[in-house]
């Protein structure tokens, strides 16, 4: 009976020591909406500052952090609307605490039947990273993951 209550301490004390361990979480989260209006493809994509400032390697205080910013972007994430490669266009960025938020779109996009997305971002960097996209299209939400191994995806509305 001691035996087994000892084992069975060990084993909580064990498991309770593991769960307060330090696991850093990789992932990154982009929100696109379409807006009829201009016919334009909106994103909002929320990064960990850590993260990102190791992988532009550039404090995210300083001046040139936003023009980093949007390189990295234009590198680490390809749009193809039916089969056509669109220009992402950078509108700004905002550092707010743990957070970075970047906002960039793609103009003059009338009708859309398929998107092809590579998200890339920090996968390079971190290789448990997970990038969770939604994509709203009038009225129709598509939720997409990309990973090591399946940066590229497809979505047909």
């Amino acid at each position: 009976m001691k035996k087994s209550i000892f084992i069975l301490s060990l084993g909580v004390l064990l498991l309770s020591l593991f769960s307060f361990k330090d696991f850093d979480f990789f992932s990154s989260m982009t929100k696109v909406d379409y807006i009829d209006g201009s016919k334009t493809l909106k994103f909002t994509t929320k990064l960990n500052t850590t993260h990102i400032s190791q992988a532009v390697k550039i404090d995210p205080n300083t001046a040139a952090f936003e023009a980093e910013l949007k390189k990295y972007i234009n590198n680490n994430i390809d749009i193809s609307v039916n089969g056509n490669p669109k220009n992402l266009t950078f509108t700004g960025s905002q550092v707010n605490g743990e957070s970075v938020w970047i906002y960039y779109e793609i103009s003059n996009v009338s009708e859309i039947s398929k998107l092809r997305i590579r998200n890339n971002i920090l996968i390079s960097q971190f290789p448990k990273q997970v990038n969770i996209m939604n994509i709203t299209y009038k009225g129709i939400l598509r939720t997409v993951n990309f990973q090591k191994g399946k940066e590229t995806s497809e979505i047909d509305f």
